[in-house]
């Protein structure tokens, strides 16, 4: 891995994954940064954020959501601060990008908390009330396309819809279809060399659901403001760079359309001369796949690290 040569660094918030009470909640009393978002999104939401997230049932709960986009960004700060980093890049993949929102300068703090819950709301209804018969996504790695693409042709012949709604690495993907056909993509997968890991409902990017995207445009963005960002986003859809607080709103919206495409992004900032990456948030994913470990030099900020009591050495020591 060569990184001599590029100087600069980026901030990733990860995608959303599963997230405990029980293994976040310290770091949310304990750690100043996050002491000082929680309060400021309880004067947001008019409640306890912190007991919303106890007492909620499910990884993906509204309070779960919230905690999730709050502990992120305190990580960020706490990195930055702690490692004396400046970066030059923000990016977020999927649920990321509402943290990616906030800390680029795009959209208040306040705001992101109200973008947060609204969506997850919108979501749940959306889904509730068009897809009856339900849609998921599965997740899956160690299968590469040409076999994917086997797979995908045999579901083709079956007359079943699907959609391939995150590339994560060259043999890394997710794919979203109905939820009745899981078992047999899962027996599938096995048998042709794969590994299925987790399975997301409800789903997101596919074009399919551009009700959400037109929903979540009246029902989330209403009253939101966005300004033009002072860190450049770099979107984890096709690895542009965005400059505007339009092209912000687009992105979160598009999340509903359009699929994440990690290694893009990743090329796209190891373009622009970024060696270092700062994942803010806990992941088990984006931040350790082939793409991110081979080509950067990735820095986690995670709560179990932010809690230690021994100072982290200096990014350039």
């Amino acid at each position: 891995m060569e990184t001599d040569n590029r100087t600069r660094s980026a901030l990733v918030f990860p995608g959303m994954g599963p997230s405990p009470f029980a293994e976040v909640g310290k770091f949310m009393l304990v750690n100043p940064f996050a002491r000082k978002l929680v309060a400021e999104a309880d004067d947001t939401l008019g409640r306890s954020l912190f007991d919303g997230f106890r007492e909620a049932e499910g990884d993906y709960s509204v309070p779960a959501q919230l905690a999730f986009f709050v502990n992120c960004l305190a990580l960020a700060a706490w990195a930055e601060h702690e490692f004396g980093l400046e970066p030059s890049f923000v990016t977020g993949p999927s649920f990321g990008g509402k943290a990616t929102a906030v800390r680029s300068g795009a959209l208040s703090f306040a705001d992101g908390v109200r973008l947060t819950e609204r969506f997850a709301h919108t979501l749940d209804a959306y889904f509730a009330e068009e897809y009856p018969e339900q849609v998921a996504t599965q997740s899956f790695a160690r299968t590469p396309r040409p076999v994917l693409d086997e797979i995908l042709a045999e579901l083709t012949a079956q007359d079943e819809w699907y959609d391939i709604t995150c590339v994560v690495d060259e043999d890394f993907a997710m794919l979203t279809l109905r939820a009745s056909r899981l078992d047999w993509l899962q027996q599938r997968l096995r048998a042709a060399g794969g590994l299925p890991l987790y399975v997301m409902r409800p789903p997101m990017h596919s074009a399919a659901f551009a009700g959400l995207r037109r929903r979540a445009a009246v029902e989330v963005m209403d009253g939101l403001e966005f300004r033009d960002p002072t860190l450049a986003v770099v979107s984890d859809q096709d690895g542009t760079l965005l400059t505007t607080g339009e092209e912000i709103r687009d992105l979160l919206l598009d999340c509903c359309v359009r699929a994440v495409d990690w290694p893009t992004a990743l090329g796209s900032l190891r373009e622009r001369g970024v060696g270092t990456l700062c994942v803010a948030g806990q992941d088990a994913l984006f931040g350790r796949v082939g793409a991110a470990a081979k080509n950067f030099r990735v820095v986690s900020a995670n709560p179990r690290l932010a809690l230690r009591p021994k100072r982290r050495r200096p990014l350039a020591a």
